[in-house]
């Protein structure tokens, strides 16, 4: 194993990032500036920006036969996105969950999941199932924005839209050549970088000897999230809490029908699908993501010592990956102790969470009746 397969993969992340800032700081003004509104900008441009990562490296991937290397990326992203990103986004402060997120957002991210394992069920992703996942994540951007359109904000209530992406001044003469410039700057960022990350990625899985799924679950896979994670931490620290928990349930859904629809529509032969992922990396997404449901719902927030669950379950999923790949005889207790106590006790914990709040919830509503 060399120095240069490290350089490749640090690299490769670093152009990734720079890639999709410069590329979503260009786009939504080019976007502005030519009259498009900033609700339309934020549900859209910069949503596709914090997946931009995840789509270069599965799209590069699949183009170049590494199938197993973009759906790790996407199935490991997506964990560690509400593991690893809510945990310590919680840990820093507890998360304000809004009802809509719950009521509409999670259940579409839960729906999302179904779909593409139930696609993924004979082993291959193909460009009718690809053009499927696509053509749903261009229906959930419509219903964003047309939902966001009809509801009506209180007046003189901040819109945290307009704030973020509607234009300061009069741009200048050649502003949109130069945020032009930006999002093909961007484009050709987010290309170099995944190029030398796929690569490194794939050198790294045979150095080490072990698969290439195993690196997009892991290395690959915390990589590409690392604009969600510098988004949610940032909103943290700002005192936006709930848009937090909203990229992040975002970032879920694109990277399910955008990212993984686009490798497959560009896949040779199809995007295969790894017997060890149906069988395990799937159904552990499919937990994480119904597992949001009745911790949000306890009293719409996350708290504290959920984030620590969260951070925990990240830790012990990614020992498990460890474990396995090295073929440790160690394994069949973790796997024991996590099958037979953990699991049991936590599911235990969310049952008796959405219970109560279950409960909590139809006293307010009696207690508003007449």
């Amino acid at each position: 194993m060399t120095l240069l397969i490290f350089v490749y993969l640090i690299a490769g992340l670093v152009l990734l990032v720079i890639g999709a800032e410069v590329l979503v700081r260009g786009a939504s003004r080019l976007a502005a500036i030519f009259g498009i509104s900033p609700l339309i900008i934020g549900l859209t441009v910069v949503a596709f920006g914090t997946s931009a990562p995840e789509t270069a490296v599965s799209v590069q991937a699949s183009l170049g036969g590494s199938g197993d290397l973009a759906v790790g990326n996407v199935i490991g992203s997506n964990i560690a996105n509400v593991l690893l990103i809510l945990g310590l986004s919680a840990l820093v402060a507890p998360l304000i969950v809004s009802r809509q997120l719950i009521r509409l957002d999670v259940p579409i991210m839960i729906g999302a999941g179904i779909l593409t394992f139930a696609l993924a069920w004979d082993g291959t992703l193909d460009r009718l199932d690809g053009a499927l996942l696509f053509a749903s994540v261009v229906g959930y951007c419509v219903l964003l924005i047309v939902l966001s359109r009809r509801s009506k904000r209180p007046a003189g209530e901040p819109d945290e839209f307009d704030e973020a992406f509607a234009l300061k001044e009069k741009p200048g003469r050649f502003a949109w050549l130069i945020n032009l410039l930006l999002v093909v700057v961007g484009l050709v960022l987010l290309i170099g970088g995944s190029n030398l990350l796929v690569e490194g990625a794939v050198s790294l899985a045979r150095a080490l000897g072990l698969s290439e799924l195993i690196i997009g679950l892991t290395v690959i896979a915390v990589g590409t999230s690392l604009p969600e994670l510098a988004t949610s931490m940032l909103a943290v620290f700002k005192g936006e809490r709930d848009i937090a928990v909203g990229n992040i349930v975002g970032s879920s859904i694109f990277n399910l029908l955008l990212v993984l629809g686009a490798a497959a529509l560009v896949a040779p032969s199809g995007l295969s699908i790894s017997p060890n992922a149906l069988a395990f990396d799937f159904p552990v997404m499919m937990a994480v993501f119904l597992a949001c449901l009745p911790i949000f719902f306890s009293g719409y927030q996350i708290s504290r010592w959920e984030g620590l669950l969260f951070f925990f379950y990240y830790l012990a999923y990614t020992a498990y990956l460890v474990l396995f790949a090295t073929g440790r005889p160690v394994i069949a207790l973790f796997v024991h102790a996590m099958a037979w106590y953990v699991l049991p006790l936590t599911a235990l914990t969310l049952v008796v969470l959405a219970i109560r709040a279950w409960r909590r919830q139809r006293g307010e509503t009696l207690s508003q009746q007449p």
